[in-house]
């Protein structure tokens, strides 16, 4: 995890699961670069981001998938 402040993330960058709707549920936005992974609130894109390793991210989902 990183604490330094996130590299700008172009809006185009960003998806949202396809397991999210639109009725303004709770949900996270992640945009993936080639050294980190970037991820947000989705109802607040303006607000805090956390950014972690490529690692550690293919890890989370691996993780979570299981």
């Amino acid at each position: 995890m990183s604490r330094k402040r996130p590299q700008a993330v172009p809006e185009s960058a960003w998806f949202k699961s396809s397991y999210s709707s639109g009725e303004g549920g709770e949900c996270v936005q992640v945009a993936a670069l080639a050294a980190q992974v970037h991820i947000r609130d989705s109802k607040v894109s303006e607000g805090p981001q956390l950014s972690v390793g490529t690692k550690a991210w293919a890890t989370f989902v691996r993780l979570a998938a299981a």
